[in-house]
């Protein structure tokens, strides 16, 4: 399941609704954008994101910053943290959750434009950063930084 148009009832928005066990359960809902014609930017920012190690399963965090230019139709945030969530106890590697993210949103919502970075921490010492787009930024779109400083350790 994708996603459930406003029109005939959102599913998850001001009711309690549990955590879906993984991403693929995970329904994303979206609702109509107010300003259709309008090229501007929506920013979610997750900076506590965890999913598992697909060999060790230990924990794996993240820093995500998704930005994305609307295409009549906004991507609903409950849904969206609730998605986020089902990867708690999901195993795949950074890049693998990176893309899946990406591809769900696109699927959902079919944005003019969409971009994430996933700012990963260290795992094994080396910090793992993705970052994918779906092509150029539309033209006149303001598009500030992610925001987000390379990982440097303690300092």
């Amino acid at each position: 399941m994708i996603t459930k148009d406003v029109e005939t009832g959102l599913r998850q928005l001001g009711r309690p609704v549990p955590i879906p066990a993984s991403p693929e359960e995970a329904l994303l809902e979206t609702v109509p954008d107010p300003e259709p014609g309008l090229v501007y930017l929506v920013r979610f920012t997750c900076p506590e994101f965890t999913t598992l190690c697909p060999i060790t399963g230990q924990p794996d965090f993240a820093h995500f910053v998704i930005d994305y230019v609307p295409n009549g139709r906004l991507i609903e945030s409950k849904s969206l943290k609730l998605f986020l969530a089902s990867f708690r106890n999901y195993r795949a590697f950074h890049e693998a959750c990176t893309l899946l993210i990406a591809r769900r949103l696109v699927e959902a919502a079919a944005p003019r434009w969409l971009r994430i970075g996933g700012y990963w921490y260290p795992r094994g010492g080396i910090p793992i950063d993705v970052f994918w787009q779906t092509g150029e930024p539309p033209a006149g779109l303001w598009l500030p930084d992610q925001g987000v400083p390379p990982y440097r350790g303690r300092i």
